[in-house]
């Protein structure tokens, strides 16, 4: 049986980690407000340019002259996965979600007999897929130094990206994040951006209103699918944020009310041995003075 001394350094540690845990729940939901603003400012920016994009792309569809990013290699035996994680832990299952999202499409492309590749960005996503796919890891960024977010850290990005394309390294790219629904809900999800898959429900020229173009669809392509790869890369980070801080929230108030539980618990056992000791020294008091 555990002393009192023993009992006593428990409930002390555990009320010591509690006001931890209260105080990152505090800190999570002041920067979630802040996270979850930016991640909605960047929602209809990124799905307009999509819908502009998949108008002008249905119009070169098909044509030789239509950019490399839109037409894509003519292959698909060689996958980049762009796994996008949080730089620190104590958030539940959000980083392991998306590596397993990831995971899974991996194996998959593997059985598949193609060939599989990672990007990682964030230092949690990167230690654990490194675990298992260390040899296909081809780049790593971390954004622990960043305290906002901005479009340079996407464009950063996109360019290795954009690059590696360029060298021929990957024939497809695909882009995990997590999707900020909302504090208790952040949803894995994958979006393949080079070559980029447009919603096949936009209304292109054929079905929707006439347009004219100047300069020609092509030139306009070929400036506006880099940017969009950084955008939706942009848009991925954003909602990561976000995700990370409502994950982070609700893992540390059940980490709170979990503390709070042991305590009385120990508590409880505490106030149990004490009694304990008492009685069984008043027993010996009462056995030695019957004695005499």
């Amino acid at each position: 049986m555990a002393s009192l001394k023993d009992l006593r350094n428990r409930i002390a540690s555990t009320k010591a980690t509690q006001k931890i845990t209260k105080a990152m729940q505090m800190v999570a939901a002041s920067k979630l407000r802040r996270a979850q603003a930016s991640a909605e400012a960047a929602r209809p920016y990124a799905g307009r340019m999509d819908k502009m994009l998949g108008r002008i792309a249905a119009s070169v569809a098909g044509l030789d002259s239509a950019p490399p990013l839109l037409r894509g290699t003519g292959s698909d035996s060689v996958h980049l996965l762009l796994v996008c994680t949080a730089e620190r832990g104590l958030c539940g299952p959000f980083n392991s979600a998306i590596v397993r999202l990831a995971r899974e499409r991996a194996n998959s492309l593997i059985a598949a007999g193609k060939e599989v590749k990672f990007f990682c960005v964030g230092r949690k996503g990167y230690d654990q897929i490194k675990r298992q796919y260390e040899r296909m890891i081809v780049e790593h960024i971390e954004l622990r130094s960043v305290r906002t977010i901005g479009f340079a850290n996407a464009e950063e990005i996109a360019d290795r990206i954009l690059r590696l394309f360029a060298e021929g390294a990957f024939d497809v790219c695909t882009l995990f994040f997590s999707r900020f629904r909302s504090v208790i809900a952040q949803i894995p999800t994958a979006q393949q951006i080079i070559p980029p898959v447009f919603d096949a429900n936009a209304p292109s020229g054929a079905n929707g209103a006439a347009y004219e173009y100047e300069p020609e669809e092509e030139e306009i392509l070929a400036q506006l699918l880099p940017r969009n790869v950084a955008v939706q890369i942009l848009r991925a980070l954003l909602e990561n944020m976000a995700s990370f801080y409502g994950a982070q929230m609700s893992a540390m108030d059940n980490a709170t009310r979990n503390a709070g539980e042991m305590i009385r618990k120990q508590t409880l056992t505490y106030n149990r041995t004490r009694q304990a000791m008492i009685t069984k020294e008043l027993i010996e008091i009462i056995s030695g003075a019957e004695a005499l």
